[in-house]
């Protein structure tokens, strides 16, 4: 497969708690990442598949994303290119070499809480994540720590992104019928790491300056009229 599940569903197939109550919900359009190398297979998959490319849209963008569109069914695809770019700009090109359909937990996690404005369906994805994922040093099945350390010792707007999310979810488990106790061991084992990791100069400097000054960008969604939320 030339391209890599992310979003909702993509936590489904790695979560056996996405797919039963509390956290079990529905899920609209499909987000993919992938190479730059493998655009042109992208295309012609997904258009064998019967899905439309979005002419305009892939001519400005698609060097960064492109949009496909199943209009009979009224289906979306997205597919990044390289890098997730939408609150923080997240590269990918060399994490989709593993094996299986989807990016690995650890960038399913960090694709959940680098959205700043993060809301119910991203907190419960991100709770199912850390129910039936151990944090490790490795990818395997496994949220990668130090992955997600060295990226946050590097980017203090990431990190703080993270920081505030990270209070949502705690509290997100509050209000759900789930294990919170590992939920929250899980993230304060998290965080022990990234926090033990040490800073970069550049991180250091824009801490300085905080939440004076705004540190994320909010994308703009790239919805067709038939679409429905």
């Amino acid at each position: 497969m030339p391209a890599k599940l992310v979003g909702g569903a993509a936590v489904n197939l790695h979560s056996p708690s996405a797919r039963q109550a509390p956290l079990r919900r529905k899920y609209g359009d499909l987000d993919f990442v992938a190479p730059s190398k493998q655009q042109a297979s992208v295309q012609k998959l997904f258009e064998s598949l019967g899905y439309e490319g979005d002419r305009r849209f892939n001519t400005l963008n698609g060097h960064q994303r492109l949009l496909y569109l199943d209009g009979v069914n009224g289906r979306q695809i997205d597919v990044f290119i390289d890098r997730m770019k939408m609150c923080h700009v997240i590269e990918l090109a060399n994490r989709l070499g593993h094996d299986g359909p989807t990016l690995t937990p650890a960038d399913l996690l960090l694709s959940k809480l680098q959205v700043f404005e993060v809301n119910m369906k991203d907190l419960v994805d991100t709770v199912a994540l850390l129910l039936d994922h151990p944090i490790a040093d490795h990818d395997d099945d496994a949220i990668n720590a130090g992955y997600l350390g060295k990226l946050t010792s590097e980017d203090w707007g990431l990190h703080r992104t993270l920081q505030l999310n990270t209070a949502k979810v705690r509290d997100a488990v509050k209000e759900l019928e789930v294990d919170g106790a590992r939920v929250n061991q899980r993230l304060d084992e998290l965080w022990t790491r990234i926090d033990a990791r040490p800073k970069s100069l550049k991180w250091k400097v824009r801490a300085r300056v905080g939440d004076r000054v705004s540190w994320y960008e909010l994308p703009e969604e790239v919805r067709q009229p038939y679409q429905k939320d």
